[in-house]
């Protein structure tokens, strides 16, 4: 077995739910799962249901008008949403926008960008983890 394919069963193991396959985002997600098991020794898995909460629910830390990511997202991630200047945003649920998740860059200005406006802060690998894992059980 080749270090890509452990990468890939890696990430689908450790989110262990169904996703639409995709070696880039299958490797984004084995990357935090490293990061995380580093950060923390008792991690085991990324978890959706996190990953719903972190969508869903507002934070005090970021700024006053992006304290969920149901502000620009809406509460449906299958839909559209829209920015605060109105542009649209295509649905962030892979199942929607399969291309989501699939460039390492974008992700990472993404969720850099997107965790300081919402949380005041860097997301961890583990919430970026659950974030992905909830976006790909959609």
């Amino acid at each position: 077995m080749n270090k890509y394919t452990t990468l890939t069963l890696t990430a689908l193991l450790m989110t262990q739910l169904p996703v639409q396959a995709d070696p880039v985002r299958d490797s984004i997600l084995a990357g935090f799962a490293t990061q995380a098991k580093a950060e923390d020794a008792a991690f085991t898995a990324f978890s959706a249901e996190r990953g719903k909460r972190l969508f869903m629910e507002q934070h005090a830390g970021g700024k006053p008008k992006t304290p969920a990511c149901t502000s620009c997202h809406g509460k449906d991630p299958r839909a559209n949403g829209k920015t605060r200047a109105g542009k649209l945003i295509k649905p962030i649920a892979v199942s929607k926008n399969p291309a989501r998740f699939t460039k390492k860059k974008k992700v990472a200005k993404w969720f850099r960008r997107n965790c300081k406006s919402v949380l005041g802060r860097e997301c961890s690998a583990v919430e970026k983890g659950d974030f992905i894992t909830y976006m790909q059980s959609l």
